[in-house]
């Protein structure tokens, strides 16, 4: 982006150094890039590590895909030791990363994004609520009373990824608004689906450490007071505070979000100020320069561009830069990794009739599939009937029913409950698991083709006209 940028300016004076394979390997690693900053594109990994772990799990290799899932992997500090397996550190430790992007975006749309403005928000808030809602109520009606009955919380939740992924294919056919909708969306049933680990699937609580993870949380608020603007710090004490709460007994991934709750949102500077400094900055600079003079060896010139530097990070609110760092990692590599550790399940999960039609397995996939439909457009119709919001710019209830269709693709997260659901019951999981692959597939493939035959009249906004 920046390189864009610099490239709109032409240097009219003084030396431009250009490495020998420079432009060769700029025009390779530019697609790369592009590939990698588009929307589909993580959830294209996904879809494929998904499948990946099946034909893995299914294949002579099952039986070291499993030994290398349960190696155990330890830090030993001293007498201080934590140990876990490969498994239990995908799931607790790089997901708590990925947990920490989620607060992050959640932070940043409460404040600046989709749901800062009340008008825009209400749609999105009610449908992600019914979304959760009604996905529970039915895998409850189902399966309440019975010890499956702990998985309820596995319809509630969204992959923001996948449905985003899959709705970013369509391009030009789907209203932009439609798209940020959806995304609205997925992050409050996120913001659900956080509260449901932290409240009903945490099984005892550590009270000496939970008095540590509290202190820990004191100290996070009090860097943010104190003006503290570079990430390690945070990160370090975000580190001490997944510990404690790993030790609590509460799940430990929500040091993540706790974390992105304490990361300054505002920048040191406006633009204007800004600009101010950079003007003055530049006026020293070109004092200080004498012809001939280079960066390296003119301490004045050094200590100049340095102040810059420090600027440009001071001018960028550390929420930004900290999520605009996550994301790729994250969508590219902790969520992938998390999908090739969890995705993999026996075939016959999916082949047999007692494997598919049980209550559980059922529960899951109506939840999903239907919960998420009835759920978000009976939610979103009433808000709009009531006249509380509007429907997007471009839109009528056939985008918003294949929106809620693209809800009930919940793959990572509803993968991530049924773990901390049904730990240590391999029956129960393998069956929740199979009704979230099913559920993801047949919600993804409907969503799709309902958006594609979605009529495309741009001229309307929000006019919820059934065409």
């Amino acid at each position: 982006m920046a390189k864009n940028v610099l490239s709109k300016f032409r240097i009219r004076k003084g030396e431009v150094f250009q490495a020998p394979l420079e432009n060769a390997l700029g025009r390779l690693v530019t697609p790369f890039e592009e590939f990698i900053h588009r929307q589909s594109s993580s959830g294209l990994l996904l879809m494929a590590c998904a499948v990946i772990a099946l034909l893995i799990a299914n294949s002579p290799w099952q039986e070291a895909y499993k030994h290398i899932l349960h190696l155990p992997v330890s830090y030993n500090f001293g007498d201080w030791s934590l140990s876990m397996s490969f498994h239990h550190w995908i799931n607790d430790g790089l997901m708590a990363v990925f947990f920490l992007l989620v607060g992050l975006e959640l932070k940043r749309e409460f404040l600046v994004g989709e749901l800062s403005e009340l008008k825009h928000a209400v749609l999105p808030v009610m449908a992600a609520i019914g979304g959760m809602v009604v996905p529970a109520v039915i895998y409850a009606t189902l399966n309440g009373g019975t010890e499956a009955g702990r998985g309820w919380g596995i319809p509630m939740a969204t992959d923001i990824a996948f449905a985003v992924g899959c709705i970013a294919i369509l391009g030009n056919r789907v209203p932009r608004a439609v798209v940020t909708f959806l995304v609205a969306l997925a992050i409050v049933d996120d913001l659900g689906a956080i509260l449901v680990i932290a409240i009903w699937y945490t099984e005892s609580v550590n009270m000496t450490a939970l008095v540590a993870a509290i202190a820990l949380v004191v100290l996070l608020w009090l860097l943010k007071f104190a003006g503290v603007r570079r990430s390690p710090a945070y990160i370090f004490v975000g580190i001490l505070l997944w510990y404690a709460l790993y030790v609590t007994g509460v799940h430990a991934t929500l040091a993540g979000v706790i974390t992105a709750m304490a990361i300054p949102a505002r920048p040191k500077y406006d633009p204007v100020a800004f600009s101010t400094f950079v003007k003055d900055i530049i006026r020293s600079f070109d004092r200080c320069f004498r012809p001939g003079d280079k960066i390296i060896a003119n301490d004045a010139l050094r200590a100049r561009v340095s102040a810059l530097d420090n600027g440009i990070h001071l001018v960028q609110s550390p929420l930004q830069r900290m999520e605009t760092r996550l994301h790729t990692p994250v969508a590219f590599i902790i969520v992938p990794i998390f999908a090739l550790a969890n995705a993999g399940i026996p075939v016959d999960s999916f082949t047999s009739a007692e494997a598919v039609f049980n209550p559980l397995t059922m529960g899951v996939i109506a939840g999903l599939v239907f919960g998420k439909l009835i759920g978000i457009v009976g939610a979103t119709w009433i808000g709009w009937k009531l006249g509380l919001g509007s429907l997007p710019k471009g839109a009528t209830f056939h985008h918003i029913i294949g929106v809620a269709l693209l809800g009930g693709i919940g793959f990572t997260m509803s993968i991530f409950i049924a773990e901390l659901a049904f730990a240590g019951r391999e029956e129960m999981l393998i069956q929740a698991k199979a009704g979230v692959l099913l559920a993801s597939l047949i919600a993804g493939i409907a969503g799709f083709m309902v958006l594609r035959r979605a009529p495309i009249d741009l001229s309307k906004e929000g006019s919820g006209e059934l065409e």
